[in-house]
Parts: C-alpha cells; structure tokens; sequence
C-alpha cells in the first residue's frame, strides 16, 4: 500500500470535502481517504499496482478541483 498526500486547490466547504472523498473512494484500489479542508489536502492510502497517483489527482479533477502531489 501507498500513502500519498494531494494538495487539493478549491474546496471551500464540506460538501466540497464530501465530493472529492467520495470521487477518491470510488476507484479501484483506494483503501482510505481522509480530506482536510482546512488544510486543502487529501491523504490517500492506495494499492499503486491498482491505481496511480496520477489517475487519482485526474479523478480530482474531474470533480472540478485542481490537485497536485505534496
């Protein structure tokens, strides 16, 4: 398993949490996610022959936020 932190850009309130922690729990290979708001970041632990940290700050992103590895 993974651990990586996204610096997440645009969350402003908690449903902006909600969305990008559920957009990150969807895909395949995503064990736990835990999203700061007050920090603007997502910590995500991952199966990385699953899923790439690039995939996940591409789903971010999709949700309408931007996102880069800390």
């Amino acid at each position: 398993m993974t651990k990586t932190i996204f610096e997440v850009a645009g969350m402003n309130c908690m449903h902006c949490v909600g969305k990008v922690e559920s957009i990150l729990r969807d895909q395949a290979g995503v064990e736990k996610v835990k999203v700061n708001l007050k920090k603007g970041e997502a910590k995500v632990k991952y199966d990385e022959s699953v899923v790439t940290a690039d995939q996940l700050i591409e789903s971010i992103k999709t949700a309408g936020y931007t996102a880069t590895t800390k």
